[in-house]
């Protein structure tokens, strides 16, 4: 009893070390310049242009007057001559990104209430981002700032997470240290975190965690700090002493009188479970039982995962059974897990019980069920469950993200297979709920291509004759 006593207390001092190389081993980041180098000039009468410059220019009319340079709040009396829901369709079929960057900023100079649209941010971001173009995303949330002082905290927190959807985690930490005293909170530092996890900058996030509340007193980690904490370490590089760092988290959190949670310890179980070190995850179990901790469905989850991993099919499949029998009840991913063991053990049939056992069960099946599912079917030639599935996927109020090509694969099959009137009635259900748009349609049958032929035939008969 000593010596385990011993052993646990030197595993503790070992894991505290690791945690304190990887904090004194993360370096300060520099602060990104003011103008950051722009790839592309904005307009084409500039190029050298920044980001400050086009949010400094002057809104559109379409868009409803400027306010006044010195009076952030001066918009109050001021509306768009259009309604929202016209102005974000003209965004979203805005092409060019100068355009959507000029007219993002004049609408949300002109209406506090534009502003208060959480949805158009993340798309503009998303669109400017997926065109590499940093610089407009920068003058589009460097614009905002002159309305920082008379807005809420939640917006201030969105203005620095939208920085880490952009993956500029270095801008999100600038963001902070601009933000009014007022803004400077527990709330805004978690969007710092969670920008640093996002953009995957892990050393700038343990560097964040040490400085910023150590120079902000408004500023005190809460458990959802330490939780982006805990996944930042565990993603980092995966390697055991990153994962022991992470583990002493949890230390560190009761030490500064914070309760981990169960998201503390999933976090850490698929840590540990991602890296097959499945015999250091009993730990974490141990750590939650003697906190009283009950887990959920997602930390057998994490389990279900790791042991599908080492090809451990019959002990996953006695995982879900116990929680079947014992609980916590298993959810779609407990059986998403287990028949994905099966489809690659080989095991079709398998699977396609547990399926009906899902539904069984009053779980749904998702994107990754049916995913994992029809391509084997297709595959065994099973037509009939593979048309079963699709009709009950298309029948249920969502289809779950699915893509279109999966579905046109199984009309193929069936085409190939002289069913053309089954694969008519799946293209016909499918065009009606989602798929019309994304071009789900009936290929050329072999007399469709016979027919194409006589007529191309005869068409070259007419031309010879005329000719």
């Amino acid at each position: 009893m000593a010596s385990h006593a011993a052993a646990a207390a030197a595993a503790a001092s070992t894991r505290a070390n690791t945690l304190s190389r990887i904090f004194a081993s993360s370096s300060p980041t520099p602060p990104p310049k003011p103008s950051p180098k722009i790839k592309r000039a904005l307009t084409q009468k500039s190029p050298a242009a920044d980001a400050d410059s086009i949010a400094d220019k002057k809104p559109p009319k379409p868009l409803g007057a400027q306010p006044a340079a010195d009076a952030p709040d001066s918009d109050a009396g001021h509306k768009l001559p259009k309604s929202y829901r016209a102005i974000f369709k003209g965004l979203l079929r805005q092409r060019d990104p100068d355009k959507l960057v000029s007219e993002f900023v004049g609408a949300s100079s002109a209406s506090s209430r534009f502003r208060d649209k959480h949805h158009v941010y993340e798309v503009a971001v998303s669109r400017l981002a997926s065109s590499g173009r940093q610089d407009g995303i920068h003058a589009i949330l460097d614009a905002q700032k002159r309305f920082l002082e008379a807005s809420t905290e939640a917006f201030a927190a969105r203005l620095i997470r939208l920085y880490g959807r952009a993956a500029m985690p270095s801008h999100a930490v600038a963001a902070f240290h601009e933000l009014p005293a007022k803004h400077k909170s527990t709330r805004t530092f978690n969007a710092v975190l969670a920008a640093c996890d996002e953009g995957r900058e892990f050393d700038a996030l343990v560097v964040a965690f040490q400085e910023i509340p150590a120079s902000h007193s408004s500023v005190a980690p809460n458990a959802y700090s330490y939780n982006i904490l805990i996944r930042a370490l565990c993603k980092k590089h995966g390697s055991r002493s990153d994962l022991a760092a992470a583990l002493e988290v949890v230390s560190l959190m009761e030490k500064h009188g914070v309760s981990p949670d169960i998201i503390s310890f999933n976090t850490l179980l698929n840590g540990f479970y991602k890296c097959g070190l499945m015999d250091d995850a009993e730990t974490v179990w141990d750590m939650m039982k003697e906190r009283n901790l009950e887990p959920d469905a997602k930390c057998y989850n994490a389990k279900l995962r790791g042991l599908v991993a080492e090809g451990r099919i019959e002990d996953a499949a006695a995982v879900v059974e116990r929680l079947e029998k014992d609980g916590p009840k298993p959810d779609t991913v407990s059986y998403n897990e287990l028949i994905r063991g099966y489809c690659k053990a080989g095991r079709l049939q398998d699977a396609k019980k547990l399926y009906d056992d899902l539904i069984k069960n009053e779980c749904a099946p998702n994107k990754g069920t049916y995913e994992t599912l029809l391509p084997r079917l297709l595959q065994a030639q099973e037509l009939d469950c593979a048309l079963r599935y699709c009709h009950e996927l298309l029948s249920s109020k969502r289809t779950n993200g699915v893509e279109c090509g999966l579905l046109q694969d199984v009309v193929n099959a069936l085409i190939e297979a002289s069913r053309v009137e089954e694969a008519t009635k799946l293209v016909e259900l499918g065009q009606k709920k989602y798929y019309l748009q994304k071009g789900l349609r009936m290929p050329h049958t072999a007399q469709d291509n016979e027919l194409i032929a006589e007529t191309d035939e005869e068409e070259s008969i007419s031309e010879e004759k005329v000719l």
